[in-house]
């Protein structure tokens, strides 16, 4: 089992790039099907999402629109649960399709926190996807309508998700050991 190290901690190979690609396919499928017609406007949180945005774009066939939104919650290997706003999407949300495109889920604290912002912006709809989600952390009921895998709750890094800035660049997701 291949083990990478970033700082001071060692992660092993948890999700192969293979099974990405195919769980990004497969959620692209889904999104494609219910967002015919509707040009949806995704709402991308940054930095970690940044990697699985792309990669679910280009398999999307719909019109859409994309704008970005940058929150952090996150300091070392835990939430701080408090959520500081580097900046929000510039685009008009009311009365448009919004789907919120998170790289994972654990608390649910930033989803929860973007979802109230972007409700008070008046859309027609929100929804998010998301690649991962711990359902054994979550703290808040907001829907998840496009999950792509759950997973147990451990520290993860790879495919846009870091460790204090580092492994976002390694194709296949790792987790601590």
């Amino acid at each position: 089992m291949k083990v990478i190290r970033l700082h001071d901690l060692e992660f092993e190979m948890f999700i192969a790039p293979e099974q990405i690609n195919e769980t990004v396919g497969r959620l692209a499928l889904a999104i494609n099907h219910d967002y015919q017609g509707r040009n949806p406007i995704l709402l991308i949180v940054l930095n970690g999402a940044f990697v699985f945005a792309a990669d679910l774009v280009r398999r999307l066939s719909i019109p859409l629109q994309m704008d970005f939104v940058k929150l952090r919650s996150y300091l070392g290997t835990a939430s701080t649960g408090s959520i500081h706003e580097h900046f929000l999407w510039e685009s008009s949300l009311k009365d448009r399709h919004i789907i919120i495109v998170e790289d994972i889920i654990d608390t649910g604290h930033t989803l929860h926190h973007l979802v109230g912002k972007v409700a008070a912006e008046g859309p027609a709809s929100i929804e998010t996807a998301c690649l991962l989600l711990k359902p054994a952390a979550r703290q808040y009921p907001d829907p998840v309508k496009y999950c792509g895998m759950e997973m147990p709750n451990d520290f993860v890094v790879g495919y846009g998700l870091d460790y204090d800035g580092l492994g976002r660049e390694i194709a296949g997701i790792y987790k601590k050991i």
